[in-house]
Parts: structure tokens; C-alpha cells; sequence
């Protein structure tokens, strides 16, 4: 008899269960669930979750608002909110490469902090010319990045500092110590925060008119996606990629397989803070155009929920990156059209970290219930087996006695036939 099983754990399985495509499938199981339980919150709040969610596409430029102001339409949204992508991509990426190696990259908030500080002060301030000064600020920045995370690595490697200690220090330090030189030699005496770098330098095109309309365009978006791609690729195809990925699983399996364990694990955390410099330099010297002392980016601690989200694939992380940032940016008018506060869109980015962390069992959890299925199916295919095998012989035996009938029936026709020519005889 065929068993009916639930037709939701089907579903679940079906959509979910297959293995090559989980890095895919689950994350965006796990989206799903968080903007689903986001929304339950919104409508305890009395508002309607519906156009809340609306809101946040219309405050990234991805859905048309109602009304814009003068020289403002849904791509000069969309624009300025390319611009606030940017450092998101390049901070996910830092932290997904030390993810690889097995190295936790906590510091990326400080790493862009002193890339950002010390590329303004270095290019950001000069006369250079738009072509030099744009290409050096980049420069600048990730040689800063790479030599912060070559030290937290050589740390690691050499006196096996943790990288996560080592690295939130250096993240007061170049806080408090950024913060001194600000207030003392680069204030701007009305807003409080550093003097803003120079239009030649910046990373973003501010105001550029098209068509009557003002946009900001963000040179850095093409360099992050480019790196997302370039990683992608080294993590693939080469084998350096390789050798990070097998430190980061095993390291004394590597070891014994003679990998260099120290090398690959200074060289990720070299990539992991350029990549953190370049972050800073689109934060510091393109979406915006100062520092402002004594705070972090929190840019650097959301790229840590990024990566995960992502898995720490480089095409995850475009996607993973997209998704935090709409809700980042949309945040604002969100609240101010929705009368939701601003921080609800970090309850929703709460919500999506908690359930991206729970991949593992909900992979779980689907490979049990595919497990169970199979065995069903296998257990009804036996049975159906042994059903037919035991109809078989029954056919088998009825054929038999069938025959013997007929065959007795025959040798009794001959026997009659045999008497009957023996009477006539």
C-alpha cells in the first residue's frame, strides 16, 4: 500500500535537498523566513509591512516614490545608492577571504578608518589632477589595508596571537589615535569632523547633470565588482586558491600535505586588509568626503553579516551585499514615510544574520527528512517487489496445476481411446 507522505516536508525537500545547489537555495530560504517574520513585527507595530518594504526599494532608487524634488528622479536614487553599495562590497569580500583561510577579520571597521584617514591626508588634500589623484587614493588605501592585515596575520602566525583579539585592539587604536590627529590638525571648526578632501580626489562624482537631472556616480563600483569576479576565480582556478581553502579547513592536514600554513595565512590576511583599505578609501573618499573622529564604521561590522550570508562566495556576496544595503539605505525613508523608526531595518538585519546562521541546521534538518523519504520509497519499492514476486508464483502454480489438469485430461482421452480400439479389436 503507497504511503502519502506530508506534502510540505516534499515541497521542502524537493526545493531544498538538492546538495549542489544549497549554497544557494538555503541562504535564500533563510531571507525569505527573516523578512517574513520582519514583517510579522512591522504589523505589530500597527503599520503594514507591505509598503514599509516598498519603502526601503524607493529610498535605494529600485521602486519610483511619489514625488521627488527638483532634479531628482528614481535613478539619482539609485545612483547615490551604487555609492553606499560600493564599501559594503569590498568589506564582505575582506571578511569572506580571512573566512577562507580559517582567520576570523574583525578589525575591518579600523583597517577602512586608517586607509580612509591616511589616503585623505596623503592624496585627498593634495592638487593633484583628477587622473592621478583618483587611481592613488585607491592605491594609497589598500597598502594601508594590506600592511594592517599583514601584521594581524604575522601576529597569528608567529606568536599565535588570535587574529580576533589582535585585531579589535587595532581598531581602538587607530580610532582614538585618528580621533587626536583630527581635532588637532584637520578639524573642520563647523561640522566637527575632518576638512573634506578635494572634488579630484573623490572617488564619486558628485552632482553630475544629465539630462537636467544631478547624479552621483561611484567609480569604486566597478573595481568592487571586478574584485568580487577576480576572487571568485583565484578561489576556483588557481592554486593558491586551493591551498587557502585547505588551511582554512584543515590546517594540519595542509601542513603533512606540505602547504605552507604561515605563508597562506599572512598572504590572506594581506588580501583581507587591501581589500578592507579599498573599502575605506569608497567610504571615505567617495560616499562621503570626511572622517568623522571617534566612530567606526559600521559598514565593517554589517560586511561580517554579509559575508556569512553570503557564504563567503564572492557572487554571494554581490548579491548578499545588494540586499543589506537596500535595507540600509532605504532605512531612512522608510521612517520618514512609513513613521516606522530607522532602526527597524536593523531588526531586519538582525533577523536575516539569525536565520543565515542557522543554514547548517536547516541543512540538516532537510537531509534528515530526505533520508526518511528514500527510505519510504525504498521500503514500498521492496514491498511492491515482493508482492509481484508472490503473484508471480501464485500465477506460476495455477499455470502448473492448469497443466497437470490438462494433462491428465489428455493421457485420459489416449487411455479411453486405447480401450475403445480394444473392444473393436
Amino acid at each position: 500500500m503507497k504511503r502519502k507522505g506530508n506534502p510540505v516536508t516534499k515541497f521542502f525537500v524537493k526545493t531544498l535537498g538538492n546538495e549542489k545547489h544549497q549554497v544557494y537555495t538555503i541562504p535564500v530560504f533563510a531571507i525569505i523566513l527573516s523578512l517574513i517574520v520582519g514583517a510579522v513585527v512591522i504589523a505589530i507595530l500597527g503599520k503594514n509591512p507591505f509598503s514599509a518594504y516598498l519603502n526601503l526599494l524607493q529610498g535605494s532608487g529600485i521602486a519610483p516614490k511619489a514625488k521627488y524634488a527638483g532634479g531628482k528622479n528614481m535613478l539619482t536614487d539609485f545612483s547615490s545608492f551604487l555609492s553606499y553599495w560600493t564599501p559594503m562590497i569590498f568589506a564582505a569580500l575582506a571578511v569572506a577571504v580571512a573566512l577562507k583561510a580559517g582567520l576570523f577579520n574583525i578589525g575591518v571597521s579600523g583597517q577602512m578608518l586608517v586607509a580612509g584617514f591616511l589616503s585623505s591626508i596623503t592624496i585627498g588634500y593634495s592638487t593633484l589632477a583628477a587622473p592621478v589623484a583618483k587611481p592613488l587614493v585607491v592605491l594609497v588605501a589598500m597598502v594601508v589595508g594590506a600592511a594592517i592585515g599583514c601584521l594581524i596575520g604575522w601576529l597569528k602566525y608567529r606568536f599565535n596571537i588570535n587574529e580576533v583579539v589582535s585585531s579589535i585592539m587595532l581598531n581602538y587604536i587607530g580610532e582614538y589615535i585618528i580621533a587626536f590627529f583630527i581635532y588637532t590638525k584637520f578639524v573642520d571648526p563647523v561640522s566637527r569632523q575632518s576638512k573634506n578632501i578635494s572634488d579630484m580626489a573623490r572617488l564619486t562624482l558628485i552632482g553630475v547633470e544629465i539630462g537636467g537631472y544631478k547624479y552621483d556616480i561611484p567609480l569604486g563600483i566597478i573595481l568592487a565588482v571586478l574584485a568580487a569576479l577576480i576572487i571568485q576565480f583565484v578561489f576556483k582556478k588557481t592554486t593558491f586558491g586551493y591551498e587557502l581553502k585547505a588551511v582554512g579547513s584543515n590546517r594540519k592536514a595542509s601542513q603533512y600535505a606540505g602547504i605552507s600554513v604561515g605563508k597562506n595565512m599572512i598572504l590572506a590576511m594581506i588580501i583581507s586588509g587591501a581589500l578592507a583599505g579599498a573599502a575605506g578609501a569608497s567610504y571615505y573618499l567617495g560616499y562621503f568626503a570626511s572622517i568623522q573622529p571617534k566612530v567606526l564604521p559600521s559598514t565593517g561590522f554589517d560586511s561580517i553579516a554579509v559575508a556569512l550570508l553570503g557564504n563567503s562566495n564572492p557572487i554571494g556576496i554581490l548579491a548578499s551585499s545588494f540586499l543589506i544595503s537596500v535595507i540600509g539605505k532605504g532605512s531612512t525613508y522608510m521612517s520618514s514615510t512609513a513613521g516606522l523608526d530607522a532602526e527597524i531595518a536593523s531588526v531586519i538585519t538582525g533577523l536575516i544574520l539569525l536565520f543565515s546562521a542557522c543554514g547548517a541546521f536547516i541543512r540538516e534538518k532537510v537531509k534528515r527528512s530526505k533520508d526518511r523519504m528514500e527510505e519510504m520509497a525504498k521500503k514500498e519499492r521492496t514491498e511492491e517487489t515482493d508482492t509481484k514476486n508472490v503473484n508471480a508464483k501464485e500465477t506460476d502454480a495455477e499455470e502448473s496445476n492448469a497443466g497437470k489438469v490438462k494433462a491428465k485430461e489428455e493421457n485420459s482421452k489416449i487411455n479411453a481411446g486405447k480401450e475403445n480400439t480394444g473392444v473393436g479389436k
